[in-house]
């Protein structure tokens, strides 16, 4: 199967990239670079033993999207090309629409053209808003709270009336928890650029020695330790996921909606006191005062990825802390 992968240089696209061509998939890469490194297409070659295919493009560029088809015969699209920071996305909101809901518009109607009809979307748990019920089911109301889950959400909609609309389509929807880890390998990772958006990343700076201290927002919420609670997935275990969707659209026409979790929510305190333990390093912290709209507590039940795609996280937080650290001392050097 030849599948073409957007955003396949950015962080976790590029993880998906490795697994597939690991599971002897052939991968096209789309990516504009504008979050991601061109050094990091050279690494996943050296990870899988092979040069990657690559095109540098944007979604939003129908001739040039029109071009590609032409050149390849692709059989699915695993589209991870969009912007994903939600601070940026209330300061920014015309930027994501443009980007995440235009551009899936566009790649969707140059696949429809050519008759490629499997499609796994790269969703983000941002659409359940702020969940009554957790661990949160995939069953739970769509209600955002920022431009970049009402990205999310609008193209999750235009998916289903798609579906609805042609029953050839095959597609699978992934919403995910919090992603963090990179590579075991060391090779590829997450660029925060400037300050990280992402919980992990700024402790490995911390713990790098590259920031003073760790801001913890919020030390009076109902939980274990007063912090937030959150799920935290690791980057593989995530794309395993992905290949196990694809798999599934492979045989089953319609739609497929999945939370992609552990199912285990941590603090920000467990988290930094289990970076701590598993790499040596301590990372200095202050508490702050809340940040608004954040929550209590937010992880998934992951039980339906696992009825259905025979897929669970698997890798622990020790492995999330030692392979982040690990890809923190690549980037420093």
């Amino acid at each position: 199967m030849l599948i073409l992968v957007t955003g396949g240089a950015g962080y976790i696209g590029s993880h998906a990239v490795v697994e597939l061509m690991l599971a002897g998939y052939d991968v096209v890469v789309l990516d504009n670079l504008s979050n991601s490194h061109g050094e990091t297409l050279q690494n996943i070659g050296r990870i899988v033993g092979q040069e990657v295919v690559f095109t540098h493009g944007d979604v939003r560029d129908e001739s040039l999207l029109t071009a590609l088809f032409e050149q390849y015969s692709f059989d699915a699209v695993m589209h991870f090309a969009g912007l994903k920071a939600v601070g940026e996305s209330v300061s920014q909101p015309l930027r994501y629409y443009e980007n995440n809901v235009a551009g899936s518009l566009t790649l969707l109607r140059v696949m429809d053209k050519f008759n490629v009809r499997q499609f796994v979307f790269s969703s983000s748990a941002t659409v359940y808003g702020n969940p009554a019920v957790v661990p949160v089911p995939e069953s739970s109301p769509i209600s955002t709270t920022n431009p970049y889950g009402a990205s999310k959400a609008m193209v999750e909609g235009i998916l289903r009336d798609l579906s609805h609309s042609d029953p050839e389509w095959r597609i699978a929807i992934l919403r995910y928890f919090n992603p963090v880890g990179a590579h075991p390998s060391g090779l590829i990772g997450e660029h925060a650029n400037g300050v990280p958006n992402n919980l992990m990343p700024y402790i490995a700076q911390v713990a790098a020695g590259q920031r003073e201290y760790l801001s913890v927002f919020g030390s009076d919420y109902a939980t274990v330790d007063g912090t937030g609670v959150r799920d935290y997935i690791h980057v593989v275990d995530l794309v395993i996921g992905h290949l196990r969707a694809l798999e599934f659209i492979g045989q089953s026409k319609g739609i497929l909606t999945c939370n992609l979790g552990t199912g285990q929510g941590y603090s920000v305190l467990q988290m930094l006191k289990a970076f701590e333990l598993a790499t040596g390093h301590k990372v200095p912290y202050r508490l702050v005062d809340r940040r608004p709209g954040d929550v209590d507590s937010y992880y998934a039940d992951p039980a339906y990825a696992e009825e259905v795609l025979g897929w669970r996280a698997e890798r622990s937080i020790v492995q999330m802390c030692q392979d982040s650290w690990r890809w923190q001392q690549v980037l420093i050097h």
